[in-house]
């Protein structure tokens, strides 16, 4: 591809390497007019012909290697600053931003494949795994392909590949839109993480439908934001970015979120100022069941039972309700695909006996445990039991937190490993339990996941509401630098056949 169609998008400056045009009115000469081979934003894949975007990781600078790059053959290095040392033959192109840059080239190189789809995009700080899966099942299941790019995998027709990060960087993003239009997808639904928003991953395209879940303070630090004033900013760029926006209209953020928007909303909730409403939320739990059922009023009208339990899950599932109601889908296939739905490590039922409940959770911090475990207790078990443990090499105080909010919710916690990384495990541990002493909550200690499961099982009651969490989605366990393999639904799986524990339990 021409070095001047990837650019075409671009404002830049032509810094170095031969040219003798000027870029004016799209018309320029000589030097724009170079072949690229390829799209490069890490220094240790430049090959020949291609173009080298310098990116400032959170590790190194792009632009310390731009001169090497060059070196090795880059056609072309695209800068936001000045670099030294490049041979005179190698095109030098600044521009405001090459995170910003590296998303309109990538979308230039794959020849702009969103326009090809229906891009819808969700943020918020909790609820966008589920509502992607809930919006894809509910198109697929009205006669659609979509695809799915998230946090816990990106599916691409029959092909699911593991997430490295929410949302992909922009080439990934865009290669990614590039072979779900090859397949033949009509649609394509993303969590849009802050962070994304933050760093361009998204710039390139427009989102048909954007969508807002909630906002609470979370993701604010190292890495992440210095504020949660920017974490705020950061979400609210997706409105700025879509043709519809969608929003919870019962959060007590919305209005600062969608500040300056460019587009049409919709409002979303329980209150009953927003255009699309869920009223008479009721809880569901039978015989190893556990959901809500509730009506959807306003812009439709019909009731829907959601196989996740609480309040958030009442949101999700009236959000992507919102998101399919463009797509004219019929109430019954609605309601038949929300009933149905199942996303792994989201609350995810484990159906191994009718005596009690058996769940997968995700969270792993002291809100997204403190939600959990609250809304399981609305449905009122005989005991709540809630197995967790923390990531080592990371924050203490997360230990210290969780280990509180298990002590006052659940009647009994079960405190294991979890990630232990560099860290000793039972040191962990040991942190859990300075939080879990600041309550009057009874607990064991199980350092073997795999044993901690075993004896949760084992020792379960009719009644009970069992939940395992931290893990979720994740099918390994990591020690050390490195990953094992440990699926949770297989380990208990192994657990059920090993002691003949299906449909048992303990009076």
């Amino acid at each position: 591809m021409k070095l001047l169609k990837l650019l075409e998008k671009l404002d830049y400056e032509w810094i170095l390497g031969e040219t003798r045009g000027i870029k004016a009115d799209g018309i320029n000469a000589d030097g724009l007019d170079r072949d690229i081979s390829s799209v490069v934003y890490d220094s240790r894949h430049v090959r020949p012909g291609c173009i080298f975007v310098c990116i400032k990781g959170a590790v190194h600078d792009g632009h310390e290697f731009a001169a090497a790059a060059a070196a090795q053959g880059a056609a072309a290095i695209v800068v936001s600053e000045p670099v030294a040392g490049i041979m005179e033959d190698a095109a030098v192109i600044r521009v405001e931003d090459t995170r910003y840059g590296l998303a309109l080239i990538s979308a230039a190189w794959f020849d702009y494949p969103a326009r090809k789809l229906k891009v819808i995009g969700i943020t918020g700080t909790k609820g966008k795994t589920t509502t992607t899966y809930l919006v894809k099942a509910i198109l697929e299941q009205a006669g659609m392909r979509v695809g799915l790019i998230g946090t816990i995998e990106t599916i691409i027709g029959d092909t699911h590949s593991a997430a490295g990060n929410t949302t992909p960087e922009s080439y990934l993003l865009q290669e990614d839109f590039a072979k779900m239009a090859e397949a033949g997808m009509d649609a394509v639904v993303m969590e849009v993480s802050s962070q994304a928003l933050k760093l361009h991953r998204t710039q390139g395209f427009v989102f048909d439908y954007g969508v807002f879940t909630n906002l609470e303070s979370d993701h604010i630090g190292a890495g992440e934001h210095d504020s949660f004033e920017e974490y705020l900013m950061c979400k609210g760029l997706l409105f700025k970015q879509c043709r519809i926006g969608i929003v919870n209209g019962d959060d007590a953020y919305m209005e600062q979120v969608v500040a300056g928007h460019c587009c049409d909303l919709v409002t979303y909730g329980m209150g009953e100022d927003c255009m699309l409403r869920a009223g008479h939320p009721e809880l569901v739990h039978t015989a190893g069941e556990i959901g809500v059922r509730f009506h959807v009023a306003g812009l439709l009208d019909f009731d829907v039972e959601v196989p996740f339990p609480g309040r958030f899950s009442v949101y999700n599932a009236l959000c992507a309700i919102a998101v399919c109601r463009y797509f004219q889908v019929e109430t019954g296939v609605m309601q038949k695909a929300i009933k149905t739905a199942r996303v792994k490590g989201r609350i995810e039922r484990v159906d191994i006996s009718d005596q009690y409940t058996l769940l997968i959770d995700y969270a792993h911090n002291a809100m997204a445990l403190e939600n959990l475990l609250a809304s399981l207790r609305e449905y009122q078990p005989k005991r709540l039991v809630c197995m967790f443990g923390c990531g080592g090499n990371r924050s203490r105080q997360r230990r210290y937190e969780m280990g509180e909010v298990s002590g006052r919710l659940a009647d009994l916690t079960v405190i294991t490993s979890d990630n232990p990384r560099f860290e000793n495990p039972q040191a962990i541990i040991e942190d859990i339990k300075i939080g879990m002493g600041r309550t009057k909550g009874a607990y064991v200690e199980i350092c073997d996941r795999k044993e901690a499961i075993a004896y949760v099982i084992s020792h379960a009651r009719e009644g009970d509401l069992i939940v395992l969490a931290g893990k979720g989605h994740e099918d390994y366990q990591e020690i050390k630098g490195k990953k094992y393999p440990m699926d949770e639904r297989v380990m208990i799986e192994e657990i059920v056949e090993k002691y003949d524990l299906r449909k048992k339990s303990n009076p």
